[in-house]
């Protein structure tokens, strides 16, 4: 379980293809001086499993579904990445409740300049929308944002001065895809209240 607050701004550093699957060695001092194989790093908000560490270094495997789920099919060397290490049990929860399981991609559809932030424009793909509101919790490349407006197939969040230093939407440029993680609270309460609805309807 992650909490959405970026640890490290890192770097891709080779990309090999496996077929249908990929391998990526990515730069992270910060977050590898700890890591061993088998343990996890979310890389712009999806969950990935550590194979080796090295120097700062480490390397993890990409399989398909997550290809094609997320933006990570989209990155080469040289591509910034922001990263963070699992939630310690009893640390604080700085962001919000995060899984590192992507639900789908955006795509950043504007870029607003404010006078100590920055309005951010992003498309939902479908079906997604309904767990988007106003106020509510989203994650952007692994970073736990607070949504200012949420429509139909489309929300914005603001970015202040230390997000846009720290994480790669400081970088992004509109019509860049990003990966998008609904708030997983919302996700279980549709799912109870359809199984309520279920268990209720008369026999």
């Amino acid at each position: 379980m992650f909490t959405g607050i970026v640890e490290e701004l890192g770097e891709v550093v080779a990309v090999e293809r496996r077929g249908d699957s990929a391998r990526l060695r990515l730069r992270g001092p910060l977050v590898t001086e700890d890591a061993g194989h088998g343990d996890s790093i979310a890389v712009n908000g999806v969950c990935l499993t550590v194979v080796t560490t090295a120097d700062g270094e480490f390397t993890a495997d990409v399989m398909a579904e997550t290809l094609d789920r997320s933006a990570l099919g989209a990155l080469v060397p040289g591509s910034r990445v922001n990263l963070e290490r699992p939630m310690a049990l009893g640390g604080r929860l700085g962001g919000h409740l995060v899984q590192g399981h992507v639900d789908g991609t955006g795509t950043i559809t504007e870029r607003v300049p404010g006078q100590h932030w920055e309005t951010v424009r992003i498309s939902l793909p479908d079906g997604l929308a309904r767990y988007v509101v106003d106020k509510g919790s989203i994650t952007v490349d692994g970073i736990s944002l607070t949504v200012v407006e949420a429509g139909d197939d489309w929300f914005t969040v603001s970015l202040i001065p230390t997000t846009l230093a720290l994480t790669t939407l400081g970088v992004k440029k509109t019509g860049d895809p990003v990966n998008l993680e609904v708030d997983v609270l919302a996700k279980y309460t549709e799912r109870l209240l359809g199984h309520r609805a279920r268990t209720e309807e008369p026999a």
